[in-house]
């Protein structure tokens, strides 16, 4: 049991790029979109059975037909310039306390990805997640980078729309990835392996909420598109984009008029949410104070509506 490859093709030395769910469902939303652009083909999976439990079980005549569980899969395209493999997990292996990757489960499928990289000399991964900043809705996210070596920060420097999270544009000198995404850059360090965790903002104030962010996913297709040497028309994702911002927009007047939150607190949310539209300089993540701030009632608030790396300083 590990990896089960459903074809064996020749690639020439291709680009490894993953993602799993998490805020906003970026990384999923750039590579699958990204996947469906360029008509990758299905490469192979990583079985299920060591990581996961069932999502459902399928009836079928009154008789158990099928068991399912997550799918986490590889595709392949020879591109012009350069040939691709991407990977796209539906759920992220978990020790139980939290959402994201953690223990020994995570470690392993990490390490099975990039046997796979291993296998076809894959000279970079990346993979794509959910920056949490101080970014208004309206505004264009930006493209926080994380490299796994200081070979990369040159080049990464040189990015249209995109900010190293340290060392940057006010950005923190310290901060965290959490689960796969961060977990694989560091395995990949260990075995010599170029890595980037390419992260679209998401606004602070949404970080609760079960909604895609397509205008952050956009963002990070940009970067990889560039970096692929190849152009994808992001209309789509852009037009989804311009629908969740009037979700978004209707979601925070009925915030402002909820009854159950004190006037004060409301104000203070409306005023701390209007100030982001003045300016946008990368503040960089948001902190652990002004978050707990003006997300104890959002949270509670997103909960009542309808029913998360992933980074933050």
């Amino acid at each position: 049991m590990g990896i089960k490859l459903y074809s064996e093709p020749v690639l020439e030395k291709p680009e490894l790029i993953c993602s799993w769910p998490g805020i906003g469902r970026i990384g999923v939303l750039a590579v699958d979109y990204l996947r469906r652009s360029i008509s990758a083909k299905e490469l192979g999976e990583i079985e299920p059975w060591d990581f996961f439990e069932p999502n459902k079980v399928i009836i079928k005549n009154g008789l158990i037909e099928q068991i399912v569980f997550p799918e986490n899969k590889f595709y392949y395209q020879k591109l012009n310039d350069r040939d691709v493999i991407l990977f796209i997990g539906e759920e992220q292996p978990s020790d139980g306390t939290n959402p994201y990757a953690s223990g020994e489960k995570a470690y392993k499928m990490a390490n099975l990805i990039l046997d796979v990289a291993e296998k076809y000399n894959c000279p970079r991964i990346y993979t794509s997640g959910a920056a949490v900043t101080q970014v208004h809705h309206t505004q264009k996210p930006k493209v926080w980078a994380v490299p796994n070596n200081d070979g990369l920060l040159g080049e990464v420097k040189k990015y249209e729309n995109t900010v190293l999270m340290s060392g940057g544009e006010g950005a923190s000198a310290q901060g965290s990835i959490t689960g796969l995404n961060g977990l694989l850059i560091g395995a990949a360090q260990k075995r010599g392996i170029d890595a980037l965790c390419l992260m679209g903002e998401v606004p602070y104030y949404l970080q609760a909420s079960p909604w895609p962010y397509p205008k952050g996913a956009a963002s990070v297709l940009e970067v990889l598109a560039a970096n692929l040497g190849i152009t994808i028309d992001t209309i789509p994702l852009l037009e989804m984009a311009k629908k969740m911002d009037e979700a978004i927009d209707k979601f925070l007047d009925q915030l402002h008029n909820e009854e159950s939150v004190p006037v004060e607190l409301r104000n203070n949310i409306k005023e701390a949410i209007d100030k982001l539209k003045e300016t946008h300089k990368s503040k960089g993540p948001i902190t652990d104070e002004d978050q707990k701030r003006i997300m104890e009632h959002l949270d509670d608030f997103f909960k009542r509506g309808e029913g998360g790396d992933e980074t933050r300083s």
